[in-house]
């Protein structure tokens, strides 16, 4: 019996309670099932007696009796107490408790994958990092968080489309163009371009491509430097993704926004809402009207949009894409744009809390030895793949809440020891993998799930191992409906820990001549439940799950 199925019980007895006439008050829609501290208290509990008294008129201790007296008659609950003030204390009989099991073993990949979220239609951009440098830490974050972000959406149920916005237009690109021009020619960069190594290589390989570029006049090369040059650089940056395991559904180009028309539509779409109007030769957007500190202009006195009016374009292209919701993941230096999006949304007509998120994420540093290598400490997403892995890389950027600065220490991250939480989960699925195969090579043979004596599964280290499987689905729908993929390591954590505790303390195969003991074949099953959980966890994660270490 899974906590959701026990939450179905709980949610069955209230009815049969209702129809009964012992409660008046309608049935919630859910309930919650949480797994006690203390074991004695029995294997999960329950607050629905609470939460039903008020509206039932009776104490909280008699609604929950009823619901007790209902739920000790269903097969696989062995006993059911009221406590403290109105708490309920389940416990489930070994055979229901073991029977977990056997559905993560039946359900193996899709286990933890809920309909909890289906029906929602989500437009997930994250990273959009400008293509005029390399990416670096903040952009490994959010690439790591959004492509986690997206798994876990779509195992709830979701439809997820992921994108990156190309920016291809305005003032930093041509800046970039600039700059890559002024090194071709061995002339300084302007003050305010763009420097680096990586610069001198996009003008060596633009050069490569034109060998006469230079003879050109200075506007017409400008004008191929900045084109090859975005090129160049935005094939970089979608290789360094992919070697993080990072794919986008949606490359979406800035420029199309202005070729297609849709910046002129949406315009025109803000005139007739009523909120636009002229000044100082310019076109405004009344977006005080809706809480921000001051309005803002959409097209400039030259006629070009701001990037307001693109951001606005943009929006509307999604939404018109059919998408529900849009999600835009941002940096901390980008917090002052959420309420002005909200104000913009607004002057379209629509709800911001309905159609639109952007999640706000903090900084990221690093630490290490192997930045002293390096002038400046600058760590690209190159560098963390090569200094620690796409997976040590990917788990450490998701394993804190985004609403927290992290500070990465790499040679942390690079080591092959339990102080290294990826390491540390890896190696529990790499442990019981060797613990499977051990037991076919001593021809322990676990059969069929079914056939399995799961009902022995009883010792208090096994229980332990067993509530912590059975949250997996609850955490990964709270991890999606939160924007919060960190919950899924911290778990992923907690039950490599279990299960270690698990393995040191149970018998599982036989030694020397030792024939297996009746508990060998339900522990290897056990076993199996807990590394597919692992596997999936790490998974939704983007993070391998080695056989071998």
């Amino acid at each position: 019996m899974t906590p959701a199925d026990l939450a179905a019980a709980v949610l069955d007895a209230v009815r049969d309670a209702v129809e009964a006439g012992e409660l008046h008050v309608g049935v919630p829609d859910d309930a919650v099932i949480e797994r006690p501290r203390n074991r004695e208290h029995g294997d999960y509990a329950t607050n629905i007696a609470l939460r039903l008294a008020k509206a039932a008129g009776r104490p909280p201790r008699e609604v929950a009796e009823s619901i007790a007296a209902r739920l000790r008659q269903r097969q696989g609950i062995a006993a059911a107490d009221v406590a403290g003030p109105g708490f309920l204390n389940v416990t489930l009989d070994s055979a229901a408790q073991g029977g977990l099991v056997a559905t993560i073993a039946e359900q193996g990949a899709d286990y933890g994958r809920t309909n909890a979220l289906a029906g929602q239609r989500i437009n997930l951009e994250f990273v959009s990092a400008n293509p005029t440098g390399e990416l670096h830490l903040a952009g490994a974050r959010w690439a790591a968080v959004g492509d986690a972000m997206a798994r876990l959406l779509r195992a709830s149920g979701a439809e997820v489309g992921t994108e990156y916005y190309f920016n291809d237009a305005g003032s930093q690109v041509e800046r970039f163009g600039r700059s890559v021009y002024a090194v071709a020619m061995g002339r300084p960069v302007d003050e305010d371009g763009y420097r680096g190594e990586y610069i001198h290589d996009i003008a060596r390989m633009v050069l490569a491509e034109h060998p006469a570029l230079l003879e050109r006049p200075a506007d017409e090369a400008v004008e191929v430097f900045t084109r090859d040059g975005i090129d160049a650089m935005f094939t970089l940056i979608k290789n360094s993704l992919e070697r993080f395991g990072v794919h986008f559904d949606v490359f979406f180009n800035e420029r199309d926004l202005h070729t297609s028309g849709r910046l002129e539509q949406t315009v025109q779409r803000l005139r007739e809402s009523g909120h636009v109007y002229e000044g100082d030769g310019a076109m405004w957007l009344r977006t005080t009207d809706y809480g921000d500190d001051k309005d803002r202009v959409i097209i400039r006195r030259d006629g070009a949009p701001t990037y307001f009016a693109a951001d606005l374009a943009y929006y509307l292209d999604k939404r018109e894409r059919g998408f529900d919701r849009v999600v835009i993941i941002l940096g901390a230096d980008h917090h002052g744009y959420v309420g002005r999006m909200r104000a913009l949304v607004c002057c379209l007509g629509e709800d911001p809390d309905v159609t639109l998120e952007i999640p706000i994420g903090q900084m990221v540093t690093a630490q290490g030895s192997v930045l002293s290598k390096r002038a400046g400490n600058v760590v690209t997403l190159d560098l963390l793949i090569d200094t620690v892995g796409a997976d040590a890389g990917r788990y450490a950027m998701v394993r804190s809440s985004m609403d927290s600065a992290i500070d990465i220490d790499l040679d942390l991250w690079a080591s092959r020891t339990n102080d290294n939480p990826v390491f540390y989960v890896q190696y529990a699925h790499a442990r019981i993998a060797s613990l499977l195969r051990n037991a076919a090579e001593l021809g322990v043979d676990r059969g069929e799930v079914g056939a399995a004596q799961l009902a022995l599964l009883d010792s208090e280290r096994e229980g332990d191992l067993l509530g912590v499987l059975g949250e997996f689905p609850g955490v990964v729908t709270a991890a999606a409906e939160l924007r919060a993929p960190h919950r899924v390591a911290r778990y992923l954590e907690k039950l490599a820990g279990t299960y270690h505790r698990f393995y040191d303390d149970c018998r599982i195969l036989p030694r020397g001549d030792e024939e297996p003991t009746p508990n060998a074949v339900p522990r290897l099953w056990l076993c199996e439940a807990t590394r597919v959980v692992l596997a999936n966890g790490l998974g939704l994660l983007g993070v391998s799950a080695p056989d071998r270490m």
